[in-house]
């Protein structure tokens, strides 16, 4: 088969949808629902640590894990981002109909899984209470923030396997299993949750421990769905190796955003570190403001999983179309995932803030606690959409094997510019309103960007294959 010809994708399992033929504009909802609801259910199961470690009875118990999130997350997601690099290649092989190819970045992507997940446990261990005291933290806060974070990162190797498994289940289609497997293994970590904490009066390192148990469980139980897969993804334990040419490729796909989500995290650390300097200005020997921004943070996160599901949907969707030679669906894959994105945006942002008291109550009673947490939402939730398009924009880059390009364009709008609005605006204007704003203005900036240059490369694409199909004609 000639490169560029459309090819016929033949679905390998009843859960696994045909993503290449027909209306794109149901197959993105549909694709994007059950992944919505996988990220919210987790988001919901994180909120929940957060709420069971605050009826500990323990002073600074939510703040504490509030400040952990920059830096867990600046370790991890510099080997978690090879994920998607695991999502673009194993779609873009599907595409093609190369069940070969599938096999081996399958196999190869979970071993890297495990070596990550090492390596990222090692280092978290390492570096965790240095991080932390860098970021402000003191006291006990910093004693309960280091707790939490080195029970957290024991258990990276069993969240970076499943997260890789989770691509590949996105990669052929299917984001209904992981959503039936992570709503299950989740109410088992809120059950966990409430046991350490209620019964065995622990504090954080109960909640950090049921969060590594229950991501334990995930993985066995997803390993367990792949191995009895009848497609393409197949899993088999014996064929576990690293194939030089599948890890070339879903290290070039992947670097770019553990690059990406590494620094998006260390601009993130920079500014909680400007909330944490205004809290001990403000509250010396209190946490409300950490307290109250680590509540909106949380309930924040609920729009930022569930606008990002069309990203990955938006991954994927390219990544497959782009693999098949079908360039001008592409514009297609865009328009729909830009329209289904900015929906979700706004009907979970406006729930968030038309609820904000009582969803603020569940974290936080404080007078300044409570003010701070509503301060976030009106500003972050009130622009989501920005986000939403910037999200979607990035996914279309990096379907269209440019993830180098999404990098760059986004550490340039976003981390450069947040560093700067945080050095050259806050000293200025020490208040939280103006760290906040930092968020919105580079969404849109970024956004802006992303959508320009996906256009571009998509007609530049596009030439190329009209190019050389009048060429093959012509021969």
């Amino acid at each position: 088969m000639k490169q560029g010809q459309p090819i016929i994708h033949q679905t390998s399992h009843a859960k696994d949808m045909n993503l290449l033929e027909g209306p794109l504009l149901g197959k993105v909802f549909l694709f994007s629902l059950p992944l919505m609801a996988t990220n919210l259910l987790q988001v919901f199961y994180n909120a929940a640590d957060m709420i069971i470690a605050g009826m500990s009875g323990v002073d600074g118990a939510i703040g504490s894990i509030g400040t952990t999130a920059a830096m867990i997350n600046l370790i991890l997601n510099v080997f978690m981002g090879f994920a998607i690099g695991t999502n673009v290649v194993v779609a873009r092989y599907i595409g093609r109909g190369d069940r070969e190819k599938v096999e081996k970045a399958v196999h190869t992507s979970l071993v890297m899984a495990a070596i990550f997940g090492t390596l990222t446990a090692i280092l978290g261990q390492a570096i965790c209470r240095p991080a932390l005291r860098l970021l402000g933290d003191q006291g006990h806060i910093l004693d309960l923030a280091t707790l939490y974070t080195r029970i957290y990162f024991a258990g990276a190797p069993f969240m970076a396997v499943a997260n890789y498994q989770i691509a590949i289940f996105r990669a052929k289609g299917d984001t209904r299993t992981p959503l039936f497997v992570l709503t299950g293994t989740g109410l088992l970590n809120v059950l966990m949750n409430l046991f350490f904490v209620l019964v065995m009066k622990m504090s954080v390192d109960g909640v950090a421990l049921a969060t590594v148990l229950s991501n334990a469980v995930s993985m066995i139980i997803l390993g367990i769905v792949l191995m009895r897969d009848k497609g393409m993804c197949k899993l088999s334990l014996k064929k576990l190796t690293m194939d030089r040419f599948s890890f070339r490729e879903i290290f070039k796909n992947g670097l770019p955003a553990g690059i990406q989500g590494g620094l998006f995290s260390l601009s993130n650390m920079i500014i909680q570190s400007a909330i944490i300097g205004i809290n001990n200005t403000v509250c010396p020997g209190g946490s409300d403001i950490i307290d109250g921004n680590a509540a909106g943070s949380s309930l924040e996160s609920f729009a930022y999983t569930a606008t990002n599901s069309v990203y990955q949907a938006a991954v994927t969707f390219t990544s497959q179309h782009y693999g098949a030679g079908k360039i001008k669906r592409i514009g297609s894959v865009m328009r729909n995932c830009y329209l289904v994105t900015t929906i979700i945006a706004v009907v979970v942002s406006a729930i968030l803030i038309g609820f904000r008291y009582p969803l603020i109550s569940m974290y936080v009673s404080g007078e300044q606690a409570v003010s701070t947490a509503t301060t976030r939402l009106y500003v972050m939730c009130s622009m989501y959409f920005l986000l939403a398009w910037m999200e979607v924009g990035s996914g279309v880059l990096r379907g269209l094997g440019r993830s180098f390009t999404s990098t760059i364009i986004t550490l340039a709008g976003t981390c450069v510019f947040r560093i700067l609005w945080i050095w050259l605006f806050v000293p200025l204007f020490p208040n939280l309103v103006t760290i906040y704003l930092s968020y919105p203005i580079s969404w849109g900036m970024t956004g802006a960007m992303h959508l320009i240059f996906s256009l571009k490369i998509c007609k530049d694409e596009l030439r190329k294959q009209v190019a050389k199909q009048d060429t093959e004609v012509y021969n």
